[in-house]
């Protein structure tokens, strides 16, 4: 018995091991490409916390779990890792016109986006609500259903992309849209004009330690696992390149914690 299980405990470790290596010569036309060239080139595009770009002048220029997956990419292929700057415009066509071999600059999923490229997903974006703890009639609400109230008034930025999701999640609440140049709705909410409003879940932790006295649903881990509009978020590569994706994917999924902690480390030193 004892035997058995270390020798089951060998294969566990020998197919780890063998997951994370590269497809082998002639299985993915994309490797073999990156292979020759010495170079794993990848689309670049400032999008904290997943890609953030250090502009000291020293150390790294790039930081962030998107960057990490890149690094650990390269390393595996056992080639440079060269980056393509790209732009908001730019950043999908890239990969059609094989002016790079992945985009890491964070995309999110999309029923557009995926018909014309394949996703590696290691994230997520989504949203909170947040208001004054003192508020009362926001400190009675447990969840965020309980602001779907005639008794809630809730504050959007018009415009923004929240808006129509904060119409069409509260039906039954009031509505106070405000026009700012800030992030967040929160002129109306410290106000006591509003009840709540949203916040994507990456600003809430720095807005959180910005403005005082303010809480947020959902409340488990800090509203960080919150599945309102919600949207996977990851790197991009171009179609039809399935031993290329499966490896790619594979090995994402083995860096799933340590991603996780490299997003949440750019979040508390960064924004």
């Amino acid at each position: 018995m004892f035997a058995a299980a270390v020798t089951a405990l060998v294969l566990v470790f020998s197919t780890h091991s063998f997951a994370q290596q590269p497809p082998a010569p002639g299985k993915s036309p994309r490797v073999d490409a990156i292979k020759q060239a010495k170079q794993l080139r990848v689309g670049v595009l400032v999008n904290p916390p997943w890609l953030w770009e250090n502009t000291t002048g020293s150390g790294e220029k790039w930081d962030g779990p998107a960057w990490t997956l890149a690094k650990e990419y390269a390393r595996l292929l056992g080639v440079e890792l060269v980056t393509v700057p790209v732009s908001n415009d730019t950043k999908v066509p890239v990969l059609a016109a094989n002016q790079v071999d992945m985009t890491i600059a964070p995309l999110a999923e999309t029923p557009d986006r995926l018909k014309v490229v394949d996703f590696v997903l290691y994230s997520n974006t989504s949203v909170c609500m947040f208001g004054l703890a003192s508020n009362p009639k926001f400190a009675k609400a447990k969840a965020v259903d309980d602001l779907n109230s005639p008794d809630i008034t809730l504050t959007y930025l018009v415009g923004a992309a929240e808006e129509l999701w904060v119409k069409e999640r509260f039906p039954k609440a009031q509505k106070r849209g405000q026009i700012s140049s800030s992030l967040v709705p929160v002129d109306e909410v410290a106000a006591r004009r509003a009840d709540a409003g949203p916040v994507n879940r990456v600003q809430w932790l720095a807005l959180s330690r910005r403005v005082k006295g303010l809480a947020v649903l959902p409340k488990e881990n800090n509203c960080q696992d919150s599945n309102e509009k919600a949207q996977p978020v990851g790197l991009a590569v171009d179609k039809n390149q399935s031993a290329y994706l499966d490896w790619l994917r594979t090995v994402a999924a083995q860096m799933a914690e340590k991603l996780k902690a490299d997003e949440l480390r750019i979040i508390q030193e960064k924004l």
